[in-house]
Order: structure tokens, then C-alpha cells, then sequence
């Protein structure tokens, strides 16, 4: 073969490879973007599930659990704060009804005696009887809030009270956990509304602290679960009223 016509061949054989190797190279790099693009789109799709979980949980305890005794409800006034010594030290068992569903409690009169002593004279004068469980959440924080006379989370025996007490360090509310609601940052501001935890759920301190915590659910909270929290909420959120008309028919303590 003339030399002429050879060099030509190499150099036209080279300019193929160089264009193969470019275009290989030019697929490796749009290869690597996307894998870079999505790597960092998977990494702000994580960010924003994690911050609006947060978000969730503070947006929820910034607003309660449940908003109580904002003001006092006109059918209430008879009722006033009892000393904490109604609680006598020692641990209360009862039954409270939810939609003809009986749920045994027990209250620890030792670690919550001022919330427990309040929940007992409620009780016994027959405050809840009727009352709604007026919110249910169902993401990330698994509760049930009831015992607003207003329906609404605004409402109150007449009375607030204070401190906190028995609220776990670690933030972290077993499923049956029974505590007592409050505005945010603000101590003092329980009353009769309290919520029922579910399934165990991490519900976060605000400057006041936690959740005082006065007994717990000891029956009857799976079926609790199937006729009520299943359900869901109105609307198809996840934080509103309970799409299953819930009403406590009586609470009882001994």
C-alpha cells in the first residue's frame, strides 16, 4: 500500500477512535450529572420529609396538644381546682367508656399528684361525661385529645393549674400513655383536656418542658384503635377531628 494512502487510513482509523472515545467519554459525563443531580434531589427530597416531620410535630406542639382552657367555659364554674392530697399518694384504677368501648386506666397518684387529683374530682362530679375527643393525629405523632367542654380545644373546667409533672426526659409517650394537654410554653395552663397516646410516638419539650403524664391505658386500646384512629381524620389530613364521632361516655376511678 503506498505510504500516502496508509497515513490517511491511520489518521482517518484515529479520528474514529477519538470520536468514539468522545462520544463515551460525553455519555460517562451526563451519566455522572445525573447521578450527582440525582443524588442531591434524593438528598433535599430526605431533607424536606425529615424537616416537615419535625415541622409536623412542633407546628402540632406549638398549638397544643389541643389549645385548653383558653378561657373558661360558662357551664364550669362550679367547678375548682382540688389539692393535689385528693391524689393520696397511690396508684387510682377505672375504666374510661370512649364510643361504648371500655378502656381500663390506671392513675399514678404519686408522680402526677396535682393532674391526677384534678382528673379524679372531675370525674367524680361527671365532668367528661359526654365530652368529644375533639382532635386525632395520625403522622409521626399518634394521639387522641378529649375532655374539651367547648369541643374545639378552647375549653376548660374553670380552672388552670401548674407545674408539669412526671413528664419523661426523653420526650419519648409509650402507646396507652395517658397525659394531660396544655397550651405551648405555658406550664400552667392544664385543665381538663388530656390525650391518649396511641402508638408510641417522640412528642418534642417546648420552653416549659414536656407532657405530665398521669397513668396509662391498660385494656382495650386495639379496639380503640381499629374503630377510631383507623378511621383517619376528616379531610383526609392527618391533625383534625376524628373522622368517627368519638364521645366519652363516663370515666370511672377507685
Amino acid at each position: 500500500m503506498a505510504p500516502n494512502k496508509q497515513n490517511d487510513r491511520e489518521a482517518r482509523q484515529a479520528r474514529e477512535r477519538l470520536r468514539a472515545y468522545q462520544a463515551r467519554q460525553t455519555v460517562h459525563e451526563a451519566k455522572a450529572r445525573r447521578r450527582v443531580r440525582d443524588n442531591w434531589l434524593a438528598g433535599i427530597g430526605v431533607l424536606v420529609v425529615v424537616v416537615l416531620a419535625v415541622l409536623t410535630q412542633l407546628l402540632y406542639f406549638n398549638t397544643g396538644p389541643g389549645k385548653p382552657v383558653a378561657s373558661p367555659s360558662p357551664s364550669a364554674a362550679a367547678y375548682t381546682l382540688p389539692p393535689k392530697t385528693l391524689a393520696a399518694n397511690r396508684q387510682w384504677t377505672g375504666t374510661m367508656t370512649i364510643n361504648d368501648i371500655p378502656l381500663g386506666i390506671s392513675l399514678d397518684g404519686a408522680k402526677a399528684p396535682q393532674a391526677v387529683s384534678s382528673t379524679i374530682a372531675l370525674s367524680q362530679k361527671g365532668f367528661y361525661n359526654g365530652l368529644s375527643c375533639h382532635r386525632l393525629t395520625t403522622s409521626g405523632i399518634y394521639v387522641l385529645q378529649c375532655g374539651d367542654p367547648k369541643g374545639d380545644g378552647s375549653g376548660g373546667p374553670g380552672y388552670s393549674y401548674g407545674p408539669i409533672e412526671n413528664a419523661p426526659t426523653n420526650n419519648v409517650y409509650p402507646a396507652g400513655t395517658l397525659a394531660m394537654a396544655r397550651s405551648s410554653n405555658n406550664a400552667n395552663s392544664q385543665g381538663s383536656q388530656f390525650f391518649i397516646v396511641y402508638k408510641t410516638s417522640t412528642i418534642p419539650s417546648d420552653t416549659a418542658g414536656g407532657y405530665t403524664v398521669i397513668g396509662k391505658v391498660t385494656s382495650g386500646l386495639d379496639k380503640l384503635i381499629s374503630e377510631v384512629a383507623a378511621k383517619g381524620v376528616q379531610g383526609g389530613t392527618t391533625d383534625g377531628k376524628p373522622n368517627v364521632t368519638t364521645t366519652i361516655t363516663g370515666i370511672t376511678v377507685q
